[in-house]
C-alpha cells in the first residue's frame, strides 16, 4: 500500500482536484491511502509550499506538484 501526504490548505480548488483525483484511483482499486496537511498550520510547510500546492509527497521523499494528469499520479503512485 502507497501512503502518501497531500500539501494543500483549505478553499484551494486545485487541492481539492488533487483530492478527487485521489479518490478516483482508490474507487478504482489502486490501494493507498493519504494524509492531508494543511499548510497554513506551519509556518515551514507555509514558507515551502506556498506557492506550488498542491503537492503529493512519498515517505521515500519524492513530491509530485500540480499541475499533474491522472497518469502522472499514477506513475507517481506506482513508482
Amino acid at each position: 500500500m502507497r501512503r502518501l501526504i497531500l500539501y494543500g490548505t483549505s478553499a484551494c480548488h486545485l487541492c481539492d482536484l488533487a483530492e478527487e483525483m485521489l479518490l478516483q484511483l482508490r474507487d478504482s482499486g489502486v490501494n493507498l491511502e493519504y494524509d492531508k496537511l494543511d499548510i497554513a498550520d506551519s509556518d515551514a510547510l507555509f514558507e515551502r509550499y506556498g506557492t506550488v500546492i498542491p503537492v503529493l509527497a512519498r515517505g521515500d521523499g519524492r513530491e509530485l506538484g500540480w499541475p499533474f494528469s491522472a497518469v502522472e499520479l499514477q506513475e507517481f503512485i506506482s513508482s
